[in-house]
């Protein structure tokens, strides 16, 4: 049974002719001569390496549908009718509302966060700067921290370079941090992420010196692909510009043959990519301490879905250097742009990654070794995800990272915003049955006009929509830890979860479900003191 289905997918606009396909190949199980399409390898005939990416470019994000054999969806969360950590264990004081989500990560200079959950890196991709105003401020008032995602400063057309090449402005930036803290309460930070390029730019001297940033991440990877970050650009002026700027640029657009391939039409698009980026423990090092010398006062690492060598380095050098959150995001991930067969093909899914995570973080706590704050990614979107990836790193997880999940509310209420002014044909009935003004539609709006007045008017309906979005995770959360009888995000421990499936409790180290509290279950049958009978964690 293959677990995708290669050579069609909505992702990339293509599909089979047949329903009949052959499953490893995905190629119709009777192919034509003379079918007018749509397969990949259709298209592919006369748009060539166009077909490695979805799209189009800069209106949407896409997530890898590959259905591998365990999943998070196979971990099922326990509920109890005993006890209330955290809180005093009788009807009237352990209510859910009362389930504080609150969490923090860090060394020395600790964030807290009003839920256990962030942005993914939202960096050069068309959607992320054209939706970052709806992202930040939604980020802000919400209480979560924002990571703003590498090379932004590197493709802002206004960029300047000081006599050293370096960067002296970069208004994109500036707005981009300008627009989160304009909002900020104190809960979240807004990181700005480093890759290859971005540090030869001298991008981390000039946000925190200029800006005041006070977070810079490190980055080794991402759950949707194993090569640098990428976009597209429609202009061959543009393109040679970012070339000059020191980054890859396919086609070349200096080479005049691909030059001509663009003025008459074939070209449509080149694509600018970043350089991979190769690590060693001394230079890590090193790194770490020169961004603390320049004034940071936190250092993240973001990680990609790499085999457990890499994770390892990851965590040991994470731990050595007291690194402040260590993000480890799985497979398939999410992406503005990411070559489709790589997001659905390469890396190691998020429940087998998160599972070596926790594994590899105890044996670093049983050697008698501090373990940083741990992140888990990939593919997370609803609030029994975060209490299941809370509980499967416990001690050591204190938060999620969401991509999609959280740019999707962005979107949705500046669309509603466009639509509420009559545009595309005004309010969708998925959105009119609610009603036919603002108010009426977001039902955290007079909320926020209690808390904000007049200033509401500032704030765009695409921030509204990701702190409704975000009150739907929180109280979700808070329901499902009510329920484990947990009253604090630390208190969450791998109990909580057990295994729907013998081979997802071999993956994560989790008791299949027929074996949870087993024990202390025969010997309440037995009639014996079943407290003292320890659980299988």
């Amino acid at each position: 049974m293959n677990l995708n289905r290669p050579n069609s997918n909505e992702a990339i606009q293509t599909k089979n002719r047949s329903r009949d396909v052959a499953p490893q190949s995905g190629l119709c199980t009777r192919c034509m001569d003379g079918c007018k399409g749509n397969c990949d390898l259709f298209q592919a005939t006369f748009r060539g390496r166009e077909l490695l990416y979805p799209g189009p470019f800069g209106d949407v994000t896409a997530g890898a549908d590959k259905d591998y054999p365990e999943d998070y969806s196979h971990l099922q969360i326990m509920g109890y009718a005993l006890g209330a950590d955290g809180t005093q264990a009788d009807p009237d004081h352990a209510t859910f509302p009362t389930v504080s989500t609150e969490t923090s990560f860090g060394v020395t200079h600790k964030v807290k966060m009003k839920i256990p959950m962030f942005t993914g890196a939202l960096g050069s991709t068309e959607i992320a700067r054209k939706n970052w105003e709806h992202f930040a401020i939604g980020a802000a008032i919400t209480g979560i921290s924002l990571v703003c995602g590498e090379n932004v400063c590197g493709i802002d057309p206004g960029l300047e370079f000081d006599n050293n090449g370096k960067v002296k402005k970069a208004p994109d930036m500036e707005r981009r941090v300008e627009l989160y803290r304009r909002y900020h309460e104190g809960y979240g930070d807004i990181l700005v992420q480093m890759n290859v390029e971005d540090t030869r730019l001298g991008v981390a001297e000039y946000v925190v010196d200029k800006l005041g940033v006070e977070t810079i991440e490190l980055k080794w990877g991402q759950g949707a692909k194993c090569i640098g970050g990428e976009i597209k650009v429609n202009s061959l002026e543009r393109a040679q510009e970012l070339k000059r700027r020191g980054y890859i640029v396919t086609p070349d657009p200096d080479n005049p043959a691909m030059q001509a391939a663009f003025k008459s039409g074939a070209i449509k698009e080149f694509e600018r990519h970043s350089r991979l980026g190769f690590v060693d423990q001394e230079s890590f090092h090193k790194e770490v301490e020169r961004l603390r010398n320049l004034g940071a006062k936190r250092v993240t690492l973001k990680t990609g879905a790499y085999p457990m060598r890499e994770l390892a380095m990851a965590i040991k050098w994470a731990s050595e250097a007291k690194i402040d959150l260590l993000t480890i995001d799985g497979a398939p991930g999410g992406t503005g742009m990411s070559p489709w067969r790589m997001m659905e093909e390469w890396g190691i899914p998020a429940l087998y990654l998160h599972s070596m995570t926790y594994e590899l973080c105890k044996r670093l706590a049983d050697n008698g070794e501090w373990v940083p704050d741990i992140a888990f990614a990939g593919g997370f979107s609803t609030e029994d995800h975060i209490f299941k990836a809370l509980a499967l790193g416990a001690p050591f997880t204190k938060a999620v990272c969401m991509g999609r999940a959280l740019m999707i509310p962005g979107m949705v209420g500046k669309n509603i915003q466009k639509w509420l002014d009559g545009e595309d044909g005004g309010l969708p009935s998925t959105v009119s049955k609610y009603g036919a003004t603002k108010e009426e539609i977001f039902v955290c709006l007079e909320e926020l006009k209690g808390k904000f007045g007049s200033e509401i008017n500032n704030i765009p309906l695409g921030a509204v929509g990701i702190f409704s979005a975000g009150e739907k995770l929180r109280v979700g959360l808070q329901q499902l830890m009510a329920g484990a009888r947990k009253w604090r995000v630390d208190l969450i421990t791998r109990k909580e979860l057990a295994c729907l499936t013998e081979q997802a409790a071999k993956v994560t180290g989790l008791p299949y479900i027929m074996d949870a509290y087993r024990e202390e279950a025969l010997a309440v049958i037995d009639g014996k003191d079943w407290t003292k009978v320890r659980a299988i964690a």
